[in-house]
């Protein structure tokens, strides 16, 4: 085989193998033994593969988990980025792997690889190397991974044949032998799924209707006798406090059933995503801690923030967060409060949480692996931290998370 083809034929199978697991879960195909395959094998060959496969694994890599990215371009009137985007995560994941390129010797790329799980580029998290184990018989823990890595890489340090594979035997320290408690909450709460296309979402003709549907899916919880309703992330395409009659509607409406509903607070001359609780005739305002990288802000230095806010998002990148997490009561149970891309990260599980109600809008980049990819990435931290999430998104996701 030539030698260049025998170079992407190494890195592509590596980058497939890296990402099957997210893949067989889109299709509903997973399989905890061929993911523990598959993941495990995903590693040994970035560990093993000619330098140059390590740089079209990691190119590869950034396509196949995050084609998606640029999707949401189009809504902000410049969708004619929406390749450059893609190729340009190609790239960021290219350098991302790089250092693995520096050495041809499996101890140190398994000391690289190791590093490379605490880098997050540009405040981006969601390519998560223990990612690959979440539905596997390995574990999603840092020493889980370490081992896992240094058992692949030891037997290269072994001159003689018969012993080579007794590293392997740490594979048992990586085994997954259970995670934190989670409990289901004793409340009964349902999760609406929204399918509002983004494109109509902001309309003024879809506001009449999507107003109507809310109330609607209230009065049937009510009627169900459901505890809480949960609407996905800004289901209310407005800035709700400059609406006092719905607001003084769900207050109402509370008395027979909790709320919890995104929508947007304007206030101080600034902008921010918000969740509104209504219980009991009261409003409570959950503000969102995390923001989305190049999304709701550029994480770049100041003097590039305005130029590529203007020239890519209208504007629109400029959203403010809260100063801590909010949690609120529902009939005496604590829940913590996430907004979409805040269920992806480590911040909003610290102290003491054990039910996390999550909300997102997914139509930004329907369709697409993302909704899987969050929901794996949401599993992931649930099952590290013991957390129960329910989760309401628009276009796919909904649903209790353990």
């Amino acid at each position: 085989m030539n030698r260049h083809l025998q170079t992407f034929f190494l890195g592509l199978l590596t980058a497939l193998l890296f990402s099957a697991f997210i893949y067989f879960a889109e299709y509903d195909l997973t399989n905890r033994f061929i993911n523990t395959l598959c993941g495990v094998a995903a590693l040994a060959l970035f560990l093993y593969i000619p330098k140059r496969a390590v740089l079209v694994a990691g190119f590869l890599i950034g396509l196949f988990w995050f084609y998606w990215i640029g999707y949401s371009f189009k809504y902000q009137g410049v969708g004619y980025m929406t390749p450059f985007v893609t190729i340009g995560f190609g790239f960021i994941y290219l350098l991302f792997f790089l250092p693995l390129a520096f050495t041809d010797r499996a101890i140190i790329r398994a000391f690289f690889l190791f590093g490379l799980s605490f880098v997050e580029p540009f405040d981006w998290n969601w390519l998560q190397i223990e990612l690959l184990f979440v539905d596997s018989y390995i574990g999603i823990f840092k020493y889980q991974l370490a081992a896992t890595l240094l058992a692949l890489s030891l037997p290269q340090l072994i001159p003689t044949k018969p012993y080579k594979s007794l590293p392997l035997l740490l594979l048992f320290v990586a085994f997954n032998y259970g995670y934190p408690t989670q409990q289901m909450s004793d409340l009964k709460i349902k999760l609406v799924q929204t399918d509002i296309k983004q494109e109509n979402k902001w309309t003024k003709e879809a506001l009449s209707p999507t107003i109507r549907f809310i109330y609607k899916e209230i009065n049937r919880a009510i009627d169900a006798k459901y505890d809480a309703i949960v609407f996905p992330e800004s289901v209310f395409p407005l800035y709700m406090n400059y609406n006092p009659s719905i607001i003084q509607r769900l207050k109402q409406l509370s008395y027979k059933i909790t709320i919890i509903a995104g929508a947007l607070l304007r206030e101080n001359n600034q902008s921010y995503n918000v969740t509104y609780i209504f219980e009991d005739g009261k409003q409570t305002i959950a503000k969102k801690l995390v923001l989305v990288p190049f999304g709701e802000y550029i994480p770049l230095p100041k003097f590039a923030q305005k130029i590529i806010n203007e020239t890519f998002f209208s504007g629109n990148s400029d959203f403010k967060t809260a100063q801590h997490p909010t949690d609120f009561t529902i009939k005496g149970v604590k829940f913590r409060n996430a907004i979409c891309y805040e269920a992806t990260c480590q911040e909003i599980y610290e102290g003491d949480v054990k039910y996390l109600i999550a909300t997102s809008n997914n139509a930004w980049f329907a369709p697409s692996i993302e909704p899987t990819l969050q929901r794996l990435l949401m599993r992931y931290y649930a099952r590290k931290n013991g957390v129960t999430i329910y989760h309401a998104a628009n276009y796919k996701g909904s649903g209790i998370i353990q």
